[in-house]
């Protein structure tokens, strides 16, 4: 029957070639006849309405070799019928082709839902989306040209390329297609195309809700809390590359795919399906945007997440969404990023405010870390890890500072392969150096002039102990380092300078003189009295880092212990006879150097006598002071 109807085609149309005779037409009109009779009997097998068998199973599901020949004899029917309205509209045979093609599209209407419905799984979105290429024509274009009904070449036709999973994709595709592109050509698109968008919508709708998005008005987000947004904005990253990348993506392709033959059905249906999803999806960011215009500086990493996200996307939104029809989700998109860029850059105006703003008169115990520190390096070492975003935001739109102040502080590191960091190097040296000229006005509210020092020797130690172990080293450089360990290094000496040196002047210079029996015990007892007062004094100190602590003591030890050894040595013996000599030479220099190692653990003396100051029960040399 396929092979009759497809030679009268043949026929027909080398013959339509010939000049126009009556008996030409005579014969055209005998062979346009006949097609009809030819589509009779497959359209009528196949009514929806019928009481057979067939009215209750599928078509293409069936046999897809009826399937091909039942569109066959569709298409046959509608040129059948343009040549019967043009000779005699009111024939009995057209009367008889309008009905089979009303029976006709009845059966391709009920196909087309069946084969919505029932292949969810190969036209979920990632299945479609997953694949690498579709093609442009469907197997049934290829067929409708050959002889070849075997059905095991389908598979081969649908894509030699791709995996089974998506050649059964491709197969569900191409009937869909053919279908669609049947029934418009007919004049039956409405139908095909209302039933397309109603059920894919659904899909795309239900993706949606699967991946946790749901409409959120704006009076709604207003009052919650952040403790219950930021779980959503976690949520929303992941869900918006899938949604994006997956979903969207996928039913973009399948519409494509199915009304390739027209671009106005293919916007009208993406439109319809995939609009108003869209904008649900993207008016998170721009609602987490409106309400951080204060934010705390804490949840700019929030920000820059949503800002990366949408901004990793940006080409898919793009493709995706080029329709006009669907504009607005990408202006959306687009005016999401503008937003949480400009909330981004609050944040960090906010950060250096609570910096510069910052008047708690709280000491640390010791000259310790103060926890300012903690908390600002904390945050700068994390925007560190946001370089490639913050460049972005700052190489537009470069925050105030005082530019000269840095430039005398800090060159940035030319780093050829990452020019654009330039900015975000320059910025967080800035914040560094805001943060130090803060630290400095701490340190002055100590009494004492050495817990001043010892106070900025740990802090910047903390400084530079982050900076070297996080990202913060690539992007400020070694010289920044190197410059900071020296002022690190001054601090260190004026602490030594302030705290020990009525210890280190106690000791007689070195002279060719010697001193006299009386002069010796003055020198011992003034010695004695200020190691003492200094000892007290520092014994409270805390240095936490170990390398530290180890390298301030060692450097005091070899100040100290050598010339008071020497001293001791040499006029020791000439009190000997003393009867209070234990009293008045209360340290011998092994000890002196084990009391030394006790220090800068944060553990003050409680008593201020000599009896109370027990020696480490360890000996100590000096290159190797202990922890």
């Amino acid at each position: 029957m396929a092979k009759k109807a497809k030679s009268l085609l043949s026929s027909l149309s080398s013959f339509t070639s010939l000049p126009a005779t009556p008996l030409n037409q005579t014969f055209s009109q005998s062979m346009m006849e006949e097609t009809v009779e030819a589509a009779e009997s497959i359209i009528k097998k196949w009514d929806p309405n019928s009481s057979s068998y067939t009215k209750i199973i599928s078509l293409f599901s069936h046999s897809r070799k009826e399937a091909k020949e039942f569109i066959r004899c569709v298409r046959d029917l509608r040129r059948a019928m343009h040549f019967l309205v043009s000779q005699h509209s009111q024939s009995a045979k057209l009367v008889l082709a309008q009905n089979l093609m009303q029976m006709g599209m009845s059966r391709l209407e009920k196909e087309f839902f069946q084969i919505l419905s029932s292949n969810r799984d190969q036209l979920d979105p990632e299945s479609v989306s997953g694949q690498s290429s579709i093609s442009s024509n469907s197997e049934f274009e290829d067929v409708l040209q050959s002889d070849d009904d075997d059905d095991d070449d389908e598979l081969k036709k649908a894509g030699e390329s791709i995996t089974q999973v998506e050649k059964a994709s491709a197969l569900v595709m191409s009937d869909l297609k053919v279908i669609a592109e049947t029934m418009i050509s007919c004049g039956y698109g409405k139908e095909c195309i209302k039933t397309y968008k109603l059920f894919r919508k659904s899909i795309v709708d239900e993706g949606l809700h699967l991946l946790g998005i749901e409409k959120c008005k704006s009076s709604r987000f207003s009052r919650m809390d952040w403790g219950v947004l930021e779980p959503m904005i976690k949520n929303w990253i992941k869900a918006a590359k899938i949604g994006v990348t997956t979903l969207f993506r996928g039913e973009k392709l399948l519409c494509d795919h199915v009304f390739s033959a027209s671009s106005t059905i293919r916007e009208s249906c993406f439109y319809e399906i995939a609009n108003e999803a869209g904008i649900n999806l993207f008016s998170l960011p721009e609602l987490v945007a409106n309400k951080e215009k204060k934010s705390s500086p804490e949840r700019i990493f929030r920000l820059m997440d949503l800002y990366t996200a949408i901004s990793d996307l940006w080409p898919e939104i793009e493709l995706i969404f080029h329709f006009d029809s669907v504009a607005a989700v990408k202006t959306l998109a687009l005016s999401s990023m503008k937003k949480l860029k400009v909330s981004i850059q609050t944040c960090l105006t906010e950060f250096e405010s609570t910096i510069q703003k910052d008047s708690s008169k709280a000491l640390t115990a010791g000259g310790g870390i103060h926890k300012l520190t903690r908390s600002t390096m904390s945050f700068i070492s994390s925007l560190s890890e946001y370089s490639h975003v913050l460049s972005k935001i700052l190489a537009e739109h470069p925050l105030k500072r005082n530019t000269r102040l840095l430039e005398s502080y800090f060159t940035a590191p030319i780093l050829e392969e990452e020019h654009n960091n330039h900015s975000i190097s320059v910025y967080l040296a800035w914040l560094i150096l805001v943060f130090l000229c803060k630290l400095d006005i701490k340190a002055e509210s100590y009494k004492d002039v050495s817990l001043s020092y010892l106070f900025l020797v740990n802090n910047i130690q903390f400084v530079i102990d982050t900076v070297r172990s996080t990202h913060l080293r690539n992007l400020l450089g070694d010289d920044w380092l190197t410059k900071h360990e020296a002022k690190l290094r001054s601090y260190a000496a004026n602490y030594e300078i302030a705290a020990w040196a009525n210890v280190y002047l106690s000791l007689p210079e070195k002279t060719s003189t010697t001193l006299s029996p009386e002069e010796a015990k003055t020198h011992f007892k003034k010695f004695h009295m200020a190691f003492e007062e200094a000892y007290m004094k520092q014994s409270s100190c805390a240095i936490p880092d170990a390398k530290l602590r180890k390298e301030l003591k060692v450097s005091i030890a070899k100040k100290l212990v050598p010339e008071y050894r020497e001293f001791y040595s040499k006029y020791l013996p000439t009190l000997s006879k003393d009867r209070n000599i234990e009293i008045l030479v209360r340290f011998k220099p092994d000890n002196l150097e084990n009391y030394l190692s006790d220090l800068f653990h944060g553990t003050p003396i409680v008593s201020s006598s000599s009896s109370s100051m027990s020696s480490s029960s360890s000996c100590i040399s000096l290159g190797c002071v202990t922890n």
